[in-house]
């Protein structure tokens, strides 16, 4: 891809995506010193805000309303962090040739840019119109989904991801009948890999969710308000609220014409750089080379985007001292009474459970092996050990050596 041009001493930096990356972008620039104009553009009208509580904890039910979960003030950062907001206002364009963000008919300059855009979630061409049919992805789709649970006695979750696995955790919690669909044979597959993905799923049909796999979605029906969803085997599932979680895809349409190259998101080298000066990416819109684990990524999870963020920001402002950033990415999912968490990558030639038994035990480990070494590791409810694998992968740990620390722990809590 090159090499970045140096931008001399930028005096101004430019973020557009109001999100966890673009947040931490901004507070990585101050804190490396940077005392000029730093902007930050958002679509939505709020300043950032947590998103995996939206399809969890919010969702749940409460005595009170839940709060918006925030990061920071809009006073501190206008105050304390010195940024200029740019709120409800989606970037349209960009000119990386006269280094301009464009907004409509409005044009912010730059030095450095980071992009950190996000992801906007995908839709089904079917159920328009009709009440009880909801998105989740912003504050406003988590509080209207959050309502909707509230009267519902009849739940479809479409998508059998783990954002739709939480809703219909949530929506079980209040003793409604929850039907997740899900297109694939196996749920999870992209995240887990197929043996794992049906382990997890399982707990669904243990507390009491039907779960209907290897089915598409023929339409969504009703008159004003959603009252079933039809399967393209023709069966039917009635419906008074339908949750469609089918993905989602990289907000990059505003960069056409840029220069900037869209490969499933932003294609960018090692150091986050999108090979056009000055321009850098960050989040779930990034597709990087991940050295730690030998792959070309895009994550959508809260670790690494708050880590990009931060690289990003740090190597757009000196990009002639750019430091590379790779990861063992992590991220967890919380259904019913339990926590699912994963290091690594799911790209593995070989699955070995080495503690409980997936479908059947509360807690399980199974770790992934691609040629002699480590490169991945799931559990439930194995909050004491997870992180200890994300190190050695981390580190390029081998298969045996992590088959040996599994068979330590095992023995230590047999003897116990």
């Amino acid at each position: 891809m090159g090499s970045p041009s140096s931008a001399g001493n930028p005096r101004s930096l430019v973020v557009v995506g109001a999100s966890l990356a673009g947040l931490r972008a901004v507070e990585a620039a101050r804190r490396a010193g940077f005392d000029g104009r730093i902007t930050l553009i958002g679509a939505e009208a709020h300043v950032p805000y947590d998103r995996p509580p939206l399809s969890k904890a919010f969702l749940e039910p409460a005595d009170k309303e839940p709060s918006p979960p925030y990061f920071r003030d809009k006073q501190i950062l206008e105050n304390d962090l010195g940024v200029e907001l740019v709120l409800g206002s989606p970037a349209t364009g960009l000119d990386a040739e006269n280094k301009r963000v464009l907004i409509d008919d409005r044009e912010i300059g730059y030095d450095a840019l980071v992009i950190a855009t996000g992801c906007a979630p995908r839709t089904l061409p079917m159920g328009e119109g009709l009440a009880g049919v909801h998105a989740l992805r912003t504050i406003e789709d988590a509080m209207a989904v959050r309502k909707a649970l509230s009267h519902s006695t009849c739940t479809v979750v479409i998508g059998g991801g783990f954002i739709g696995s939480e809703v219909a955790s949530a929506a079980r919690l209040r003793g409604g009948e929850v039907t997740v669909v899900e297109a694939l044979p196996t749920p999870l597959v992209r995240a887990a890999g197929a043996q794992m993905g049906s382990a997890i799923a399982s707990l669904h049909e243990r507390n009491g969710t039907s779960l209907r796999c290897g089915h598409g979605v023929r339409s969504i029906e009703g008159d004003d308000r959603v009252q079933r969803v039809v399967l393209d085997d023709g069966s039917s599932i009635d419906a008074d609220l339908v949750v469609v979680g089918v993905g989602v895809t990289p907000a990059t349409k505003w960069l056409a014409g840029s220069g900037v190259l869209i490969d499933d998101g932003v294609r960018c080298d090692e150091t986050l750089w999108t090979g056009v000066p000055g321009v850098y990416a960050a989040g779930d819109v990034v597709n990087w080379p991940n050295a730690v684990i030998g792959e070309r990524q895009r994550m959508e999870n809260w670790t690494a985007a708050a880590e990009q963020g931060a690289t990003a920001a740090r190597n757009a402002l000196d990009p002639e001292n750019a430091k590379p950033y790779g990861t063992a990415p992590y991220f967890w999912s919380d259904w019913y009474d339990v926590r699912i968490q994963f290091v690594g990558s799911p790209n593995a030639d070989e699955v070995r459970v080495v503690a409980g038994e997936p479908g059947v035990s509360d807690q399980w480990v199974a770790l992934y092996r691609r040629g002699d070494r480590l490169i991945g590791a799931l559990t439930v409810n194995g909050q004491t050990v997870i992180m200890k694998y994300r190190v050695m992968i981390t580190k390029g740990a081998s298969w045996d050596d992590a088959l040996a620390f599994a068979e330590k722990r095992k023995s230590a809590a047999a003897a116990r």
